[in-house]
């Protein structure tokens, strides 16, 4: 099958490339900025907004993957631009152009009256999907770990250097983190399998873990010693608005902690995976055996 994926050229997009290719499919991807160097993939420059550029990429495919979203708002790409209206462009243009089959990137926390912004619009980005009429499958991935990653991969960083590690939210809320080699997996296999037409699946890992637990993990895999400093909520409240506007709305560049993940970091973000498992056969990998694969 030949298949278009809008935001294939990030953390996520890469690995759903990489099985694409590996399974056999011709891959068009809808890229705003680099290209990385992959044999077989056909790059289509642009962004979202240009309508007859995405009826030209989405012309000849058979089934769309809708990986765009950001976790932190930058001048002009915002929650809603991104999550909602991204999603309804291509989807006209896919509908316009024949493509018969979506597969879309949520996200674990996603409802109606999810108090984030980010949660908010992707659940407008979900409603979107089940109205269009195509034979939609929607994931909801928790948080997401892998090469690359700018969460576990960002406090790893920072323990290079620092002598301590924040704990937003003093560490206790509850994560059941996928390793993105898996959400990959998912993702692509439900092309090939008509069970997951019209489902919505959480795509979590079989373990969870707080984020003190993982932050533990993180130095033991890597061998330091550091302090585990808890951050009182109105300290974490000014940092994020200060990176916010030196970074995000200054400089143009991503911030490394927003007041919208704050407000995600109040709530657990666990889900149950069976229904995945069951219709597609997949399982996946443990947390600490990726990480000592990856930093051990």
């Amino acid at each position: 099958m030949r298949v278009m994926v809008v935001g294939g050229s990030g953390f996520v997009g890469r690995a759903v490339v990489s099985e694409l290719l590996a399974r056999g499919h011709a891959v068009r991807v809808l890229t705003r900025g680099t290209r990385p160097r992959v044999n077989g993939v056909e790059w289509v420059t642009g962004g979202v907004e240009d309508g007859p550029l995405l009826e030209r990429a989405c012309a000849g495919c058979d089934a769309v993957l809708y990986l765009a979203g950001i976790i932190a708002e930058v001048r002009d790409q915002t929650y809603d631009r991104v999550h909602r209206e991204g999603t309804v462009r291509v989807l006209a243009a896919a509908r316009a152009t024949g493509v018969r089959q979506w597969i879309h990137m949520s996200a674990l926390g996603t409802r109606a009256d999810a108090p984030s912004r980010y949660h908010a619009t992707k659940w407008a980005g979900e409603e979107a999907v089940r109205q269009s009429g195509m034979a939609w499958t929607i994931h909801r991935p928790s948080v997401i770990h892998g090469t690359g990653d700018g969460f576990l991969g960002f406090f790893e960083r920072m323990s290079r250097w620092s002598p301590a590690l924040p704990l937003v939210g003093g560490g206790k809320t509850l994560f059941q983190p996928v390793w993105v080699g898996d959400v990959a997996t998912a993702m692509v296999r439900c092309i090939d399998v008509g069970a997951s037409v019209g489902r919505t699946y959480d795509v979590c890992g079989p373990e969870r873990w707080t984020l003190r637990q993982m932050l533990e993990l993180v130095l033991r895999v890597t061998g330091r010693s550091r302090l585990l400093v808890p951050v009182p909520a109105p300290v974490a409240w000014c940092q994020a608005w200060v990176a916010e506007t030196v970074l995000g709305s200054w400089k143009g560049r991503t911030p490394p902690l927003c007041r919208d993940q704050l407000i995600m970091l109040g709530e657990d973000n666990v889900g149950d995976p069976s229904a995945l498992q069951t219709d597609l056969g997949w399982a996946a990998s443990g947390l600490e055996e990726k990480l000592r694969e990856r930093w051990g």
